[in-house]
């Protein structure tokens, strides 16, 4: 693959999660590793820095101990307990010179995605974006229809600690058909830790972010659901990683505009993944 498609389809991809499980780093651990991230080759596809709400005031507290030379920090902030949180979430990040607002994510109660997003991005400062985590269930494609022309985008589950955690194939690709079908951007969260779909040591079966990738460029060119369900079922890397090769730099970027990036508690281990598969140089 050439640079630019590359560049295009995997930059700023990799939200750091470092903090959320499973990985859970201590703050003052996460921190340094970030920066260590965004002075590396790995910097091109390294998104915002993500933290909860409930641990902004811990995160002040360490950036306010750094010599400061590495400019504001580029956070997102998840706020787990819903709209009515998503105001004080983003006046404690707004305060601190040392952070800069990039975006909000809040989860919202089934059938609650549009009124959630009006309180949302009627909180959001210029340039910050918002995602709302769809409620899994039988409203979710609903819900997510619904944050069509809200200004926010949806945040999809897509795995955790435990197996009921993570969609299977159909109900994914449901989401991600709902998304594109309404011209909805969406995120991913939790469980994408490798770039093809695979079981886990635990014995979860985890979604691929390369499936995703390629399971919206199928809906966004006439796909249908069950064709964006056959390709995150699809377990061979080598050709995943041939099909996303292929990708003209204009595919790679109305990929994109759809799938915008995903949470991930290790940066390198997705990276190595395309690494190893050939899709990358780094």
């Amino acid at each position: 693959m050439s640079d630019l498609p590359s560049r295009a389809l995997y930059g700023a991809l990799f939200d750091d999660a470092a903090l959320f499980p499973p990985g859970n780093a201590p703050m003052g651990e996460a921190i340094p590793a970030h920066w260590g991230h965004r002075t590396s080759r790995r910097a091109p596809y390294v998104g915002p820095f993500l933290v909860s709400d409930a641990r902004t005031a811990e995160l002040r507290a360490v950036l306010a101990r750094e010599d400061g030379g590495h400019g504001p920090l580029a956070v997102a902030v998840t706020v787990p307990g819903g709209a009515d949180g998503v105001a004080a979430a983003v006046e404690a990040v707004c305060a601190d010179p040392a952070l800069s607002l990039v975006g909000t994510e809040v989860a919202a109660e089934p059938g609650q995605a549009a009124r959630t997003a009006a309180v949302l991005t009627g909180a959001l400062p210029a340039g910050a974006e918002g995602y709302v985590e769809v409620a899994r269930g039988d409203g979710a494609a609903a819900d997510t229809a619904a944050l069509a022309g809200t200004g926010a985008s949806a945040k999809f589950r897509t795995g955790g600690v435990t197996a009921a955690a993570h969609p299977g194939e159909h109900e994914l690709a449901s989401l991600l058909a709902a998304a594109v079908g309404a011209g909805v951007p969406f995120k991913c969260t939790a469980g994408l830790h490798h770039a093809v779909r695979h079981t886990s040591t635990e014995g979860f079966e985890q979604h691929g972010f390369l499936n995703v990738l390629l399971a919206t460029h199928a809906l966004r060119t006439g796909g249908t659901p069950a064709d964006a369900e056959a390709v995150l079922a699809d377990r061979d890397g080598p050709a995943l990683a041939a099909r996303a090769a292929a990708l003209t730099a204009a595919e790679a970027e109305g990929v994109r505009s759809s799938f915008r990036s995903f949470g991930t508690c290790s940066i390198t281990e997705p990276l190595e993944d395309l690494v190893v598969l050939g899709a990358l140089t780094l």
